[in-house]
């Protein structure tokens, strides 16, 4: 997957230099994106092929706010989250109204899509909790374990799991991945039946509830002092419009990180997330015998009514 990734079999290339890649046409597919690593334009684009099945659950059919890094991710990167030109026909849109206005968001509906993010430099898909169909009502929640600066993997691990068994407690099941930075997310699916509002109240709950157990090990407070020696847990992902990075995403930072799902038994262990890269999640993805997230989408639970009680929901 390096830049010297020439055109596959099968592939044609115009006189322009383009290739045609699941039926998108891809401009400059020898650009590097990451030229720490030498992960070309093509070679992101061979990674999201190679992991559309995996990744199609959690990222299609939901609204995007996308980081997009047009030479590459140790260059000028910006956040986009309305329409922009360029943006080829595989891409569906949906029109969302906030405050005064009604925008144009980007939706990934098929393989296709995938390969239109690459196309538009995009190294960051983070999709909202809710899907398109249902924009109101999310069907996932994510709780963002961010640790300072120093805090040992361990930390970050031993947190997880136990928030794990907390939201056992109350009657829900969650799933790990990693960020591709420094932190785990824990992600609870449920079945969408609340807005947005509702949802946050419990998130923060939930966090203010480990807060309150662990006070010299963990923060909900977002100031940068709050977080000294302490895991932030970042309950804040889960409002109308906000968004966290969709399971298999790359991210815009050295080495080409992915935020990969995890089994628990790996996190349990130990499993570091410099494992996770666009270079070597195909073949763990190839090696593995069942998906770790295969439940999820699956997955029929609720806050129960004695939790809405007490959240206040």
């Amino acid at each position: 997957m390096g830049a010297a990734a020439g055109v596959s079999a099968g592939m044609t290339r115009a006189r322009d230099g383009s290739i045609t890649f699941e039926g998108v046409r891809l401009t400059n597919p020898e650009r590097v994106l990451y030229p720490d690593c030498g992960i070309t334009k093509l070679a992101l684009a061979e990674y999201y092929s190679a992991i559309k099945d995996w990744a199609l659950p959690h990222l299609a059919n939901r609204a995007l706010s996308l980081v997009r890094c047009p030479e590459g991710y140790d260059k000028e990167c910006f956040y986009q989250k309305h329409v922009m030109s360029g943006v080829p026909d595989v891409v569906g849109r949906v029109r969302i109204t906030e405050k005064s206005s009604t925008d144009t968001y980007l939706v990934i509906e098929n393989a296709a899509g995938l390969t239109a993010m690459v196309q538009l430099s995009i190294l960051e898909i983070h999709p909202w909790g809710s899907t398109v169909d249902k924009l109101e009502i999310p069907d996932r929640i994510t709780f963002d374990f961010d640790p300072d600066v120093g805090l040992p993997w361990q930390h970050v691990t031993a947190a997880a799991v136990e928030m794990r068994e907390a939201l056992l407690g109350i009657g829900l099941e969650s799933f790990a991945k990693t960020t591709g930075g420094k932190g785990l997310h824990v992600v609870v699916p449920v079945t969408p039946k609340l807005e947005w509002d509702a949802i946050k109240e419990f998130a923060r709950w939930v966090a203010e509830r480990f807060v309150a157990a662990y006070p010299d090990r963990f923060t909900s407070n977002m100031a940068k002092r709050a977080r000294t020696g302490r895991i932030f847990i970042d309950y804040l992902r889960n409002g109308r419009g906000a968004t966290a990075v969709g399971a298999y995403s790359s991210r815009a930072r050295a080495g080409a990180p992915v935020s990969t799902p995890l089994f628990w038994d790996e996190v349990e262990k130990g499993v570091k997330p410099d494992a996770f890269t666009v270079a070597t999640v195909p073949a763990r993805l190839k090696k593995l015998k069942s998906d770790p997230w295969a439940e999820l989408p699956k997955l029929r639970q609720a806050i129960s009514a004695r939790i809405r009680k007490e959240v206040g929901i």
